[in-house]
């Protein structure tokens, strides 16, 4: 009897014992559930961009060029054709590449690529929109057959034309704007770097 009491109280110290050890052991089992990564989580409609200026022009260019590309898709007979094809070729690449940029800047997706240099970008395209929209146009209407189709892309290409260069105009405001405080930003790192080191300098123990 002795035996079994003094097993069963060895039984309860160690039991005891190991209930304290893992209490205060640093590798405890965590409960914390594992989250899945959510890809899309960062997506998300930015209202404001499509409020401003440059969204609201984005959105007008977008519909500018589909309509005319859709009155120059209309036309069955040319002669000579160059004229519509190149027209055809500049409001369907400016459709895309714009309507492109304007789903990047609407669901921030721009913010995930932070070392593309989003404003140059939209400022590279605005400009060549413009060029390109403004020499199909008026390649289209001094070649064309004064039909109802030709004339309604001749009068919509020099809309977006108008439209893109209003663009064009802010988007090199906002360029420059953006680059000078790079610049400045930059400049005050390197007076506030070049002042930290000068004050290591000054309270090192002269060795001489």
């Amino acid at each position: 009897m002795r035996n079994s009491e003094e097993a069963e109280g060895f039984h309860g110290e160690a039991s005891n014992t190991s209930m304290i050890s893992g209490a205060s052991s640093p590798y405890q089992p965590t409960t914390e559930p594992v989250h899945s990564r959510n890809v899309l989580g960062g997506i998300r409609c930015d209202f404001e961009y499509l409020k401003s200026h440059f969204g609201i022009l984005k959105a007008v260019e977008v519909a500018l060029a589909l309509i005319a590309f859709i009155c120059i898709e209309t036309i069955m007979l040319c002669l000579p054709c160059g004229g519509v094809y190149f027209f055809e070729f500049v409001s369907c690449s400016a459709f895309v590449v714009t309507g492109v940029l304007l789903l990047i800047f609407s669901l921030s997706l721009h913010t995930k690529v932070p070392h593309v240099n989003w404003s140059l970008t939209d400022l590279v395209n605005t400009a060549a929109s413009t060029v390109f929209f403004f020499l199909a146009s008026v390649v289209l209407a001094a070649l064309n057959h004064k039909s109802g189709a030709e004339i309604a892309a001749v009068v919509f290409g020099f809309l977006v034309t108008c439209v893109y260069a209003v663009n064009t105009f802010l988007a090199v405001k906002r360029w420059r704007m953006g680059d000078g405080r790079s610049v400045a930003v930059q400049t005050s790192e390197y007076m506030r770097a070049r002042t930290a080191s000068r004050g290591e300098m000054e309270s090192r123990p002269d060795l001489a």
